[in-house]
C-alpha cells in the first residue's frame, strides 16, 4: 500500500530540508575537527579580530588552508567576520565549547570521531554485503582520539565524582587496595589513580601491545611503582580473588565475547569487591532511544566502530547501544547480585553500573 501512497508536498519539502542541514552540519563537524587537530580554534580564542593570515602565522600553518577553513567556520556560524577589515573572530561563548583551554568542554575532541568513522566506510559497505566486520587495526588514529575523550569524561570527573559512586572504596584505595582496568587503553585512567593513591596497586589490561607498551613507559616515566599494564585478551583473563577493584570505562561492549569478559570480572573479584563499568547509557529498544540527545551519533559509533570490531573476531557484536536492559541482564548472569545504576552530571552519555557479587 505505501508504494502507491501520495507524498504530502509539504511534509516532504520539509525533510528534503532537514537533509540539507543535515549535509551542512556534517560538513562543518569535519571542519571543527580539523581546526581542532590544527590548532586554529585555540589560536583564535581570546585574540579578537584577526585576520587569516595573522591567524595562519599565529598557528603556524598555510594561509591558503586556513582562509578556506574560515569560510567553512563562517558559513556554518561558528566565527563572526568583518568584512570590512577582513578579520574574523571566535566568540568566547564558541571558544567555551571548542578549545583546549575549555576541557573538559571542549566538543571538538568529539568531532574527531567523524572523519576517522568515514575513513573506513568502503570496508563496511563491504560487510553489509558479505558479512564480517572491521578489525581494530583499521583505525589507525583511534586510540588517539579514545584518550582525548576520556581525558574529558573519565579522567576530570574519576578521583571526585566516579570512584566515590562505589561506597567505601575512597577509604580502601587510600589504606591500600588491588584494582584492575580492563581495556584500559592508553592507561591514563590507572596512571592518575595511582598518583592518587600511592599505597594501592594498579594492573592495566589491554589487547593492544602498542598501547601496553606506550602505558608502561608512561609508568616509568612518572615513577610509578604501583601501576603495570599488561597485554591480555579480557576473555582470557584467568584471576580469581585478586582484586578489591575492578573497572571498565566504555569497553564491555566493544569485546568479542562480552558475558565471558563479565564472568572473568566477577570471578576476578575478591568477595567483598566491586566492579564500576561506566558504558553508553541507552535503552536496549531502539524505539525507547528516539529522544536521546546523541542518539544518531552514538548509533552510528555503533554500526561503524563498536559492533564491527566484535564482528570481526567473530564476537556478539553488542555494539555501543546494547542498552541498560541487555546490561543489567548479563551482570546478574556474569554473577553479580547487586547491581545499582547512576547518572553523572558532567557525562550524558554514559551511565555508571555499581556491581558486586
Amino acid at each position: 500500500m505505501d508504494a502507491n501512497a501520495i507524498p504530502d508536498p509539504a511534509r516532504a519539502e520539509a525533510f528534503a530540508g532537514r537533509l540539507a542541514g543535515m549535509f551542512n552540519d556534517a560538513a562543518v563537524t569535519l571542519m571543527v575537527s580539523i581546526g581542532h587537530r590544527t590548532g586554529l580554534f585555540d589560536a583564535m580564542a581570546g585574540a579578537g579580530p584577526i585576520t587569516s593570515g595573522q591567524l595562519a602565522e599565529a598557528a603556524g600553518l598555510q594561509q591558503r588552508y586556513v582562509r578556506e577553513w574560515l569560510g567553512a567556520m563562517l558559513t556554518g556560524r561558528i566565527v563572526e567576520h568583518d568584512p570590512q577589515r577582513g578579520t574574523y573572530r571566535l566568540p568566547p561563548e564558541h571558544a567555551a565549547s571548542l578549545t583546549r583551554a575549555a576541557s573538559p568542554a571542549n566538543m571538538a575532541v568529539t568531532a574527531q570521531f567523524i572523519p576517522m568513522l568515514g575513513s573506513v566506510e568502503d570496508r563496511i559497505v563491504a560487510c553489509f554485503r558479505h558479512g564480517g566486520g572491521v578489525p581494530y587495526a583499521a583505525y589507525p588514529r583511534f586510540h588517539e582520539v579514545m584518550a582525548e575523550e576520556s581525558a574529558q569524561t573519565v579522567l576530570s570527573a574519576l578521583i571526585d565524582h566516579m570512584l566515590p559512586l562505589v561506597p567505601g572504596v575512597m577509604e580502601r584505595l587510600r589504606a591500600g587496595s588491588d584494582v584492575i582496568d580492563v581495556g584500559c587503553g592508553s592507561g591514563h585512567a590507572i596512571l592518575l589513580m595511582a598518583q592518587t593513591f600511592p599505597r594501592s596497586r594498579f594492573v592495566g589490561a589491554d589487547v593492544s601491545a602498542e598501547t601496553i607498551a606506550r602505558a608502561n613507559a608512561d609508568a616509568v616515566r612518572l615513577g610509578l611503582g604501583n601501576a603495570r599494564f599488561i597485554a591480555a585478551d579480557a576473555a582470557r583473563l584467568d584471576v580469581e580473588g585478586t582484586y578489591d577493584l575492578v573497572t571498565t570505562f566504555d569497553a564491555i561492549h566493544d569485546q568479542a565475547d562480552p558475558q565471558t569478559v563479565l564472568a572473568n570480572i566477577r570471578r576476578a573479584l575478591r568477595p567483598d569487591g566491586a566492579y564500576l563499568m561506566q558504558d553508553i547509557g541507552a535503552s536496549s529498544h531502539q524505539h525507547e532511544n528516539l529522544d536521546h540527545p546523541m542518539g544518531p551519533f552514538l548509533c552510528t559509533i555503533s554500526c561503524l566502530h563498536c559492533m564491527t570490531v566484535s564482528l570481526s573476531a567473530d564476537g556478539a557484536g553488542l555494539g555501543a547501544m546494547w542498552g541498560d536492559q541487555l546490561a543489567r541482564a548479563m551482570l546478574a548472569d556474569a554473577g553479580f547480585g547487586d547491581v545499582v545504576m547512576h547518572r553523572l552530571p558532567h557525562d550524558p552519555m554514559n551511565y555508571y553500573y555499581v556491581a558486586r557479587p
